[in-house]
């Protein structure tokens, strides 16, 4: 069975034992967390598609560890202008691994 999910702006297709890289979410390694916005099981049978969620549909899934992802650099320059900007960004994950998913 499978699910697809909305965190963090994004949409996950996900199963059981799966381990997924996510926008960061609040919990130290460990945790129990629960996403609520399932848009849609599949696996057994006909697909349940939800408009736009299905209610009572969750998926639980437990915290790996809190992580930060590869450095994008932004680098803007103008050719014979003397100028340049070079700025960074490390954009925070959790790393969660899925342990269930429940139908609605």
């Amino acid at each position: 069975m499978y699910a697809v999910i909305k965190t963090g702006g994004k949409q996950y297709r996900v199963a059981a034992n799966d381990t997924v890289i996510i926008e960061k979410i609040a919990g130290d390694a460990g945790a129990a967390v629960e996403f609520t916005e399932v848009l849609m099981l599949g696996g057994e049978g006909e697909p349940k598609v939800g408009q736009p969620l299905i209610a009572g549909a969750k998926v639980t899934a437990e915290v790996v560890m809190q992580g930060r992802a590869k450095k994008v650099i932004a680098f803007k320059k103008r050719r014979r202008k003397n100028s340049r900007r070079k700025r960074g960004h490390r954009q925070e994950q959790t790393t969660v691994k899925i342990t269930g998913i429940v139908g609605g």
